[in-house]
């Protein structure tokens, strides 16, 4: 009877390990396959932000190509042109007895046309870099970048800001005047709003733009709308400058941007 008690409970025991052991091997089992899916889901989150910032840096690139063909185009067709007359205007000058009205004529035309020249060239520089930009700050460049817009009258820009730039990075300002350009020409050309409103203000310890446009707008789902090369060059700046971009609009209800930075 002692000898059948013995061997019931070591087979008890023997089951309960046995039980013990295929709990364990089961917890070890589920805890392996959520390990694992844990990480495939980081490694595909993570081959996402790679493919994003991917797709933001060849923003960058192409636009930066389409401004250098842009400036080198500018300075062959309008520069380059007029330098070239005013050089043959200048060997003109050595021509052998030239009349009073030619000799005017001649200089007349060799002032207007370095006058036009430089004109131009200043107005590569400003697009590179606004002067008003590296000399007064961002809030100087903004004001003057709304009233180039408002004074085409076909749009009115309300600007207001309750930051103090001052002691921000000049880089990161450059970004920001970018950013709003490109909205700004957006809204009119795209968006044939009439109406602009950018708010900056400095919530906690987090700056914020608020960018507003009363215009057509767009369905903010459609993903060709989210694909174009202005929009990826946006946020590629907005990136640049360690921040966050939400967009909202809808058809006929203007966009609203949120920039924080």
């Amino acid at each position: 009877m002692n000898s059948n008690f013995e061997t019931e409970i070591k087979s008890l025991i023997f089951y309960v390990f046995s039980g013990f052991l295929l709990m364990a091997i089961v917890i070890v089992i589920f805890f392996y396959k959520s390990r694992k899916k844990i990480i495939e889901k980081e490694l595909e989150k993570k081959d996402l932000e790679i493919n994003h910032q991917k797709l933001l840096l060849r923003a960058v690139i192409i636009t930066q190509e389409e401004e250098r063909k842009r400036i080198a185009q500018d300075l062959h067709d309008d520069i380059s042109s007029k330098l070239n007359i005013v050089s043959l205007n200048s060997h003109l000058l050595k021509t052998p007895n030239l009349s009073e009205s030619e000799l005017l004529e001649i200089t007349d035309n060799i002032i207007n046309l370095t006058t036009k020249a430089l004109d131009n060239s200043r107005a590569i520089a400003h697009d590179l870099l606004p002067p008003v930009l590296e000399k007064f700050g961002l809030n100087a460049a903004i004001e003057e970048l709304c009233l180039e817009f408002n004074t085409a009258k076909s749009v009115q820009v309300n600007y207001k800001s309750n930051i103090d730039f001052k002691n921000y990075q000049s880089d990161k300002e450059l970004h920001i005047f970018r950013i709003l350009q490109e909205l700004m020409n957006n809204s009119l050309r795209h968006g044939k709003a009439t109406i602009i409103t950018i708010l900056f203000d400095k919530i906690d310890e987090t700056f914020v733009c608020e960018y507003k446009d009363n215009g057509v707008g767009f369905d903010i789902n459609n993903l060709e709308n989210q694909k174009g090369l202005g929009m990826k060059n946006i946020e590629s700046r907005v990136s640049f400058i360690n921040g966050t971009i939400e967009f909202s609009s809808e058809k006929n209800k203007g966009i609203t941007v949120i920039i924080n930075f």
